[in-house]
């Protein structure tokens, strides 16, 4: 089974940064797209930022220029740095990986625990 697990979130004030992390174990073939969402209370769980297995970036339009994603491959671990932390940032943030466990099939999509992030003074 794959396994994702997740660190880096706490309480920050506005104007601070945060790294999450989230790393893949398991029986994996190979790693594709891996990302970022977040939920806020009372709101759908919405992209943050992805990253591609060949590198390709994709952000939310609220966290250009703020947050940067990055992964590892040799490790299996994406980050998410996250600079200039806004109150509105303040959510639970998911990690999403796209796995393929065996040569033959389709790769799947496997979260994260969820990680809190509160940014408030």
């Amino acid at each position: 089974q794959v396994r994702l697990v997740e660190s880096g979130g706490g309480l920050v004030q506005p104007g601070g940064s945060l790294r999450l992390s989230c790393s893949v174990s398991g029986s994996i073939f190979r790693i594709y797209t891996m990302g970022w969402y977040r939920q806020a209370p009372g709101k759908e769980r919405d992209l943050v930022a992805a990253i591609t297995s060949g590198g390709s970036t994709e952000y939310a339009d609220s966290v250009k220029g703020r947050f940067a994603i990055s992964r590892d491959n040799a490790k299996k671990t994406v980050y998410l740095q996250m600079n200039s932390l806004k109150p509105e940032d303040t959510a639970v943030y998911y990690c999403k990986v796209q796995v393929k466990v065996h040569l033959i099939g389709d790769p799947n999509d496997y979260w994260g625990q969820g990680t809190q992030v509160t940014v408030s003074s």
